[in-house]
């Protein structure tokens, strides 16, 4: 009992401590949707991004579910290669593409879209992920990329958004999205990083830690 009180106590930190910087992230995002719309920047430059800052996204998202995994627990690398994928991938997905794809169904965006990596671009995405699933196994340290996953996750979902804009843009609908944003990348993110890894660790093991 005492060690899964301290799972949740873990996890319930985890997503305290990730508010501030994904608030600062989202409102980031804000000024950069502002600044698509005012300097009408053309639609391939969201594209490019969201396709470069998605597979890094979905690397850095391997190496830290792996490592916190593997911090936590006495874990064989078939165990570490099934969460790292899951959680990177599965949930980059989630963040990156389908809660933004929401939003923009939600707002009625002119040119709504869904962006699948793992399957637009299978080639590119999937070994990125087994790339951080072997530096998590074997270089098991989170701390700054975690960090780094977030921004990534935050920019990611931000430019997925903005290929689906028009020309117009309410003041409303300028913080609709900031807080699709922030939604999209808190819960995915400390789900990926935190709760999704430690739902797989056994609590006597972690009390050991």
């Amino acid at each position: 009992m005492n060690s899964q009180l301290r799972k949740a106590g873990l996890i319930a930190h985890e997503l305290r401590k990730h508010v501030p910087f994904t608030a600062f992230g989202s409102l980031i995002g804000i000024a950069i949707v502002f600044l698509t719309i005012r300097f009408k920047l053309p639609k391939e430059f969201s594209i490019t991004l969201f396709w470069t800052l998605h597979p890094l996204h979905v690397l850095l998202s391997a190496l830290v579910t792996t490592a916190v995994y593997r911090l936590h627990s006495n874990s064989s690398l078939c165990h570490a290669i099934l969460v790292g994928y899951i959680g990177s991938v599965g949930i980059a997905t989630l963040s990156d593409s389908i809660v933004p794809f929401a939003g923009e169904w939600l707002l009625d965006l002119p040119n709504r879209g869904l962006h699948i990596g793992f399957i637009e671009k299978w080639w590119l995405i999937n070994p990125l992920a087994f790339v951080g699933i072997a530096v998590g196994y074997w270089f098991p340290k989170t701390t700054f990329p975690h960090f780094g996953h977030v921004l990534l996750s935050v920019w990611a979902s931000l430019f997925h958004i903005t290929m689906a804009l028009g020309t117009d843009m309410s003041i409303g609908m300028l913080f609709s999205i900031g807080l699709f944003l922030f939604l999209a990348v808190w819960l995915p993110c400390c789900t990926s990083d935190i709760v999704f890894p430690l739902l797989w660790i056994r609590t006597d093991t972690l009390a050991k830690r």
